[in-house]
């Protein structure tokens, strides 16, 4: 294999096959990757615009049985500090939102043994009659894993109840790595790498437009990294014709702080800057099926986040008005509305105000662009 002759060809949009895939990214220079997936980039988003978000990252409950090794945020049930968020909070941290500017509520929660099909389906009614305007960007492929065992359906009869309950779009949560290797030491509890894809390939035939994820920087390979990215890539492939899928991709670096997975399996996050952003320029490269491409700003913080927007990414991601689990693990990093403007600008590019959709939307007149309360922000 050559590096030249790769990077041409994904130039032109072809498919790599994971060893070559990890070719590239154990031999490729940094500023070669990034060059190739700017270039890219331009293919896909061919202007100087960096798009961004206000939402809520708000969790239903902290009750979780899926025990993963990597999370310091879930409770076990009984636990006194376990909790379900009541109608009255979400109109809070709801009005809060709309006051910031946002439109948006990031909605996810743990496994909880008791929570079913029909808890969630009346939580989104509820919502969505409370707040029409309210976009529901909930869940993820692991609760509907969950959820659909609890009800002994399938992945369709369960995501089109939820959107016919006010569901809006999926997000990638839970792909962490799609090996079952992987999967098996860090996250055994939640559904393996192929039901993952399974639920995610369902949504789009339910027309949920969707995002992906991987969490990578501890017990895997490079090999892995790469699979993953083609799985990713051959689910995207299969979408009906009109579906948008996988409407973006974001890797963020594994966060290790007080975590099980760093104690038990010796795990570190050893991600460098650097690494971070030839993982993006790999994610481009990789995916040619895949329109938006985010910087993880909250785990990596600005200044690579910046340098991802020169290496293949088009996206900022959101502000994160609230956000409680990757942060409950050592992220630290924040943004405010014009911070994370400022922050594109100084990069070189426009920030422009975006839907989850990645439809373009005017700065909201007189939004609010304080912090919350440090209490109540338990954040980047």
């Amino acid at each position: 294999m050559k590096i030249d002759e790769l990077l041409h060809r994904a130039l032109q949009l072809q498919e790599l096959s994971v060893e070559e895939g990890v070719f590239l990214f154990e031999n490729a220079s940094t500023a070669e990757l990034m060059h190739v997936a700017h270039q890219l980039r331009q293919h896909h988003v061919p202007n100087d615009v960096v798009t961004w978000i206000i939402d809520r990252n708000s969790n239903t409950t902290n009750v979780c049985i899926a025990n993963c090794k990597f999370c310091n945020f879930y409770r076990r049930p009984g636990h006194e500090e376990s909790y379900t968020t009541s109608i009255e909070e979400y109109k809070q941290k709801i009005d809060e939102l709309f006051q910031f500017g946002g439109r948006q509520l990031l909605l996810q929660g743990g496994h909880h043994p008791d929570l079913g099909l029909n808890f969630y389906v009346d939580l989104f009614k509820e919502l969505k009659a409370l707040y029409p305007e309210l976009k529901l960007h909930a869940l993820g492929p692991p609760e509907i894993a969950h959820i659909t065992k609890l009800e002994q359906s399938t992945h369709i009869e369960v995501l089109s109840a939820l959107k016919e309950a006010g569901l809006d779009s999926l997000p990638g949560a839970g792909a962490e790595i799609l090996s079952d290797r992987v999967r098996r030491l860090i996250s055994k509890g939640k559904c393996g790498g192929q039901e993952w894809l399974d639920i995610m390939h369902a949504a789009h035939k339910v027309d949920l437009t969707t995002s992906a994820t991987m969490m990578f920087g501890h017990i895997e390979t490079n090999e892995e990294r790469m699979d993953h990215l083609v799985r990713i890539r051959e689910v995207q492939a299969k979408k009906p014709a009109g579906a948008k899928g996988f409407i973006a991709f974001i890797p963020w670096p594994f966060q290790d702080e007080d975590t099980i997975l760093k104690r038990i399996k010796r795990a570190r996050n050893t991600c460098t800057g650097d690494e971070y952003v030839r993982m993006i320029a790999m994610s481009r490269i990789m995916l040619p099926n895949i329109t938006n491409i985010q910087a993880s700003w909250l785990t990596v913080g600005k200044q690579v986040a910046q340098m991802c927007l020169h290496a293949g990414a088009n996206d900022f991601g959101s502000i994160m008005i609230e956000e409680n689990v990757v942060s409950a693990a050592g992220a630290r990093f924040r943004f405010t509305a014009d911070g994370i403007q400022e922050a594109i600008r100084e990069a070189g590019f426009r920030p422009q105000l975006r839907t989850q959709e990645y439809e373009y939307r005017a700065l909201p007149e007189g939004m609010v662009n304080q912090e919350l309360d440090r209490k109540e922000m338990i954040v980047d």
